[in-house]
């Protein structure tokens, strides 16, 4: 048996590891395919790269996110640790110079994206690699029972047939019963072989408020719970509302959006997790791979349509083992927009069978043609054609790709491309600026071949070399264009359909049960499983999302808004007290439990009370002064 905790000592300096990592490590290490169970901020990652690094080989790595491949290899390599990542973005060279680091410099870890074993071509690379173990992390994407199913993750099951006898350790934070059962199944594990930690987090404090005022909440919470936090919202331009009302009030805060270019969200996250930026408000595209510990408290103002997103986004606070807070907002008016989801995410059959006739005849494909035909597809624009509303139209198309009728991908980003016009020879005879000069320059280095064909940009890394903003290059790149240079083709990020057999009639549309009607069923329980969590104020919070993950022994947490709304309440005579010793100025949490002559209990009860209400804050070194 390998010497794990040495391992561990010498690349992560830890004594010893948290519950069930070593159990897992043990497992894969004895050649089983393994099911991980762990909590947001279990330590998920030491279960994989504990064992890789104890024997010869690599491990092959397969992650959702760029910005966690990121992190991830950073992290390895500051440890000199070898890992390199292949993702979108990256040009032929890079990738092809990744795959040769893997085959010849006894590279440790690749980590990959679920859509890169799509690729012929690359599984085709694999079989030159030692690869000793697969991990998969967020495995519930496997799914189509899971809350965030990607049909990519199905192709792991491909390759493990490429790779026969290496092991398979998949790992997530949030997966119900049935999502367990089917993650084994779907990735053929041998048998069932499934380690699992509670999911309770005792220093993560769960609240609901119900609240038609959610700004002057945000504020209240901000001001009595000190620290970083994230707050959540469900559209992009809500993130900028938000982020804008924070900065009127004070309050350091930045938005995050997918929709952000690539050095935006880098600088913005670089400075939330340096503290220089208190609050970051997002959607759901910030946070996975994000690892800052000192997150105080997770708010969010929109009502998530399912437990697991909650629960995983929620569990983003605490990471430090301190207390945190996982905070909902909601009021009568988002429960109805959680019955409008059902009725926009399953649209009625003859509308998504009106959908498939638009589209076939948005491109002209007659009937019994088609199959293999691809197009760039414009959402809007084939909407507004048709007379159709965006959102049902788009889920519509989800549904009519898992029933077997078309491919279709949200949005594939393609990077700009760039190529001389000119001969080298006229090249040399052009009168440039210095930053046209700059510019051309960085491409003659880094691209070979562009007065022959296109070159794909990696526009971050060429205007690092040219000593310039991306707004700059994209400017120098323009002018040049338009000086009959170059060609330049712009990075865009386009959906596509793809049509996966010839069209059919309306009336012969079938959508499979698998596509609708039983993903359906779980997204109404999942949304009710929501609700309920919501507006029930007689359960503990933690023992409801216990019990939805399949924990049903839990205990009352007792620090919940429901079990402290169960003791009695703070009584006036607590509060008046502590407002007279604050009237000579702020006191340590400590001497004021001395000077109030109280249970510990009743004084936490009423200072709790006084700052929801905003009558006192308590900073980090646990001093308490009134606020005026």
């Amino acid at each position: 048996m390998p010497d794990y905790e040495s391992v561990l000592k010498t690349y992560w300096g830890y004594d010893r590891f948290r519950p069930m990592q070593r159990e897992i490590i043990e497992s894969i290490g004895a050649g089983r395919d393994t099911l991980g169970l762990l909590p947001t901020g279990g330590g998920k990652s030491i279960t994989f790269q504990v064992p890789t690094m104890a024997k010869e080989g690599l491990c092959l790595v397969i992650t959702p996110l760029v910005a966690l491949m990121k992190d991830q290899v950073e992290l390895l390599r500051s440890k000199d640790i070898k890992a390199t990542a292949i993702y979108s973005g990256l040009s032929p060279d890079e990738i092809h110079n990744a795959f040769n680091y893997c085959l010849y410099g006894k590279c440790k870890f690749l980590y990959i994206s679920p859509e890169r074993l799509q690729s012929q071509e690359f599984t085709a690379k694999l079989r030159h690699l030692k690869i000793t173990l697969i991990a998969v992390d967020e495995s519930h994407c496997i799914s189509q029972w899971g809350y965030d199913f990607r049909p990519a993750y199905r192709s792991i099951a491909d390759v493990r047939l490429l790779l026969p006898g290496v092991p398979v350790l998949a790992l997530t934070a949030t997966a119900t019963p049935e999502v367990v059962r089917d993650i084994q199944n779907q990735l053929m594990f041998a048998s069932e072989n499934v380690f699992k930690t509670s999911f309770a987090r005792k220093n993560l404090i769960y609240v609901v408020r119900k609240t038609e005022d959610k700004e002057g909440t945000i504020l209240r919470i901000l001001k009595g719970v000190p620290g970083t936090s994230v707050i959540y919202v469900r559209s992009r331009a809500k993130t900028k509302e938000v982020a804008e009302f924070l900065q009127r009030n004070k309050i350091s805060a930045h938005f995050f959006h997918a929709g952000l270019d690539n050095t935006e969200k880098d600088r913005r996250q670089t400075e939330w997790k340096s503290g220089k930026v208190r609050v970051m408000v997002a959607t759901n595209a910030f946070g996975m791979g994000i690892d800052k510990p000192d997150v105080r408290t997770v708010i969010h103002i929109d009502m998530p349509d399912c437990i697991e997103a909650y629960f995983q986004e929620a569990g983003r606070a605490g990471r430090d083992g301190q207390t945190a807070y996982g905070i909902l907002l909601y009021n009568n008016n988002d429960l109805k927009k959680l019955e409008k989801r059902i009725a926009d995410n399953f649209p009625p059959p003859e509308y998504i069978r009106k959908v498939y006739t638009s589209v076939c005849n948005y491109y002209q494909i007659g009937i019994e043609s088609g199959e293999g035909c691809t197009f760039a597809f414009n959402l809007f624009d084939f909407c507004s054609k048709f007379h159709l509303s965006q959102l049902p139209a788009h889920h519509a198309l989800k549904i009519l790709s898992l029933s077997g009728y078309m491919e279709y991908t949200d949005e594939v980003k393609t990077a700009p491309r760039v190529r001389f016009i000119v001969t080298r020879h006229q090249l040399y005879e052009i009168d440039t600026t210095d930053d046209e000069e700059e510019v051309i320059n960085g491409l003659l280095r880094s691209y070979p071949g562009l007065f022959t064909d296109f070159a794909f940009l990696d526009d971050c890394k060429l205007a690092a070399r040219c000593m310039m903003n991306r707004q700059q290059l994209y400017g120098t790149l323009i002018n040049l264009a338009r000086r009959g240079i170059i060609q330049f083709i712009p990075g865009k990020e386009t959906p596509y359909i793809t049509f996966t057999r010839n069209r059919v009639d309306e009336s012969r549309v079938y959508l499979t049960d698998d596509a609708f009607r039983f993903r359906q069923e779980r997204f109404v329980e999942r949304i009710r499983a929501m609700e309920h969590y919501a507006t029930d104020e007689e359960h503990c919070r933690s023992r409801l999302l216990l019990q939805y993950f399949g924990e049903e022994n839990s205990c009352d947490c007792g620090r919940c808004d429901v079990c402290c709304g169960k003791r009695p309440d703070p009584t006036p005579d607590i509060i008046k007290k502590v407002k007279a010793l604050l009237a000579n100025g702020p006191m340590h949490l400590e001497q004021l439990a001395v000077a109030c002559q109280c249970s510990q209990e009743s004084l936490v009860k009423a200072l709790r009370f006084m700052r929801d209400e905003g009558l006192i804050q308590i900073n980090q070194k646990k001093i308490v002064s009134l606020r005026h």
